[in-house]
């Protein structure tokens, strides 16, 4: 299929179409209006491109899939926190889930009618997963859970968790499952951010039971899976809020021509930055396209992604004084949350050692 015509059929579409949010502005607000334009692509059959025909799609290049979010989050018709959720889970499930039960679970995810979640960071585990300590014992046909999650985002909406476990010892002793929120035992509790919102959760679990049916992949296989998971998390989500993060920077541009200043050399930087991460970003979707595999690789994307975004919002702090410090308004809460951009989906100084030593072969100090 090609890609040019199917985004120019996109854009005809999505101008004949109001999706447009409405004026609730809360977290709440921005799930169900993700959860409202997946509706509307999906019935449309645009969300359902560059997905399998087993588990619910239209099949064609995951290229697709890319161009349906840029169009979305870049028209900010959704927020890329709950589109990249998808773009992370949805595959996960088709490459660990039984087939059946992909078939089943991916198409509710993709017309909106759930939103997931991923439980993986715990307390005093966040990047380093292999000393996670929820345990799932099992018991007949069925296994237990116990332990506690955190940062879990948007965990107190979700109607699933695909949900990193430990069943053994070290790193073929971490199982993963696909659990359903409402199962007696599971105590969702959000943590509120500096910047006002409560996108994460602590998740707690109390003898938690789950059918061994809804294991993903076999027993051990949880550290192949986030290996494989996370390299999505930290490379193709991020064309979304790359999208986003244009959005935004011609909004400071049109901020600042209004105060009657010049367009400085200061947002040419932020420019620079934001077309670096779009070229490196650009070059990861075409060599998924070629059926090439992720890897440690996606590291430079994510400290790409981290820089450009926290430069932005620096640079919108310097041009538009006071905006940041002193209005409680949009500006504000996205620059509380650009600090966690070297935090987010692995911390800066951890994708620099991954740089260091796995792409550049440099000795440990």
């Amino acid at each position: 299929m090609n890609i040019a015509a199917f985004q120019a059929d996109l854009r005809a579409w999505l101008d004949e179409n109001d999706l447009r949010p409405g004026p609730d502005d809360s977290l709440e607000g921005h799930l169900k209006q993700f959860a409202r334009v997946s509706a509307a692509l999906y019935e449309a059959d645009w969300m359902r491109y560059g997905w399998p025909v087993e588990a619910g799609g239209l099949g064609g290049p995951a290229m697709l899939r890319a161009v349906v979010g840029e169009e979305v989050v870049g028209r900010r018709l959704a927020e890329p926190g709950p589109y990249s959720m998808l773009e992370v889970l949805a595959p996960t499930m088709i490459d660990y889930a039984p087939p059946e039960l992909a078939a089943e679970m991916v198409p509710l995810l993709l017309s909106g009618r759930e939103q997931w979640c991923q439980g993986f960071s715990e307390p005093g585990s966040g990047s380093d997963l292999a000393s996670l300590t929820t345990r799932a014992t099992p018991h007949g046909d069925q296994w237990v859970i116990n332990g506690q999650k955190v940062w879990t985002s948007f965990a107190q909406y979700s109607h699933r968790c695909i949900l990193l476990t430990r069943t053994g010892d070290g790193h073929d002793g971490i199982t993963a499952f696909f659990i359903d929120m409402d199962t007696p035992g599971i105590d969702v509790r959000p943590l509120r951010t500096m910047h006002g919102v409560d996108e994460f959760c602590e998740v707690y679990f109390d003898d938690v039971v789950v059918d061994g049916s809804r294991m993903l992949g076999q027993p051990g296989d949880g550290w192949q899976l986030a290996m494989d998971l996370l390299p999505y998390e930290r490379s193709t989500c991020f064309w979304q809020r790359i999208a986003y993060l244009y959005a935004r920077f011609d909004a400071l541009i049109a901020e600042v021509k209004r105060q009657g200043a010049a367009v400085d050399n200061d947002l040419g930087a932020v420019y620079l930055a934001l077309h670096t991460l779009r070229s490196r970003s650009r070059a990861t979707q075409h060599r998924l396209a070629d059926g090439g595999r992720l890897g440690p690789d996606t590291s430079i994307d994510k400290v790409l992604l981290a820089s450009a975004e926290q430069l932005l919002y620096d640079t919108t702090r310097d041009l538009l004084p006071g905006r940041i410090e002193l209005d409680d308004a949009e500006w504000r809460a996205e620059y509380l949350y650009s600090r966690a951009a070297t935090i987010y989906g692995g911390t800066a100084e951890i994708q620099r050692n991954i740089i260091a030593r796995r792409l550049l072969d440099l000795p440990k100090e």
